[in-house]
């Protein structure tokens, strides 16, 4: 049986929302994402219900994504040489 998560972390609300680490805890901040669980001690958790009901409350893009979307660099490589 393969149980649904009731909690995210934050590795894997980046991954679900498509959204980096530094702009989930920026949208926190401004009170624009859904805040953190206390799960434990030390651990936080995003309660997967309500970073999906963000995720649905979205609103519909006039224009498709840039085709660099989503594409990750590996970490430290130099950015493409400026065309002439």
């Amino acid at each position: 049986m393969n149980a649904r998560p009731l909690y995210y972390d934050k590795d894997t609300v980046c991954e679900v929302t498509s959204l980096s680490a530094f702009t989930v805890e920026d949208l926190v901040r401004r009170n624009e994402f859904p805040r953190p669980r206390q799960l434990s001690g030390k651990r936080v958790g995003w309660l997967a219900r309500e970073v999906e009901e963000w995720a649905e409350s979205r609103p519909i893009a006039d224009q498709p994504p840039p085709p660099n979307t989503g594409v990750k660099r590996a970490r430290g490589a130099a950015s493409p040489a400026p065309r002439a």
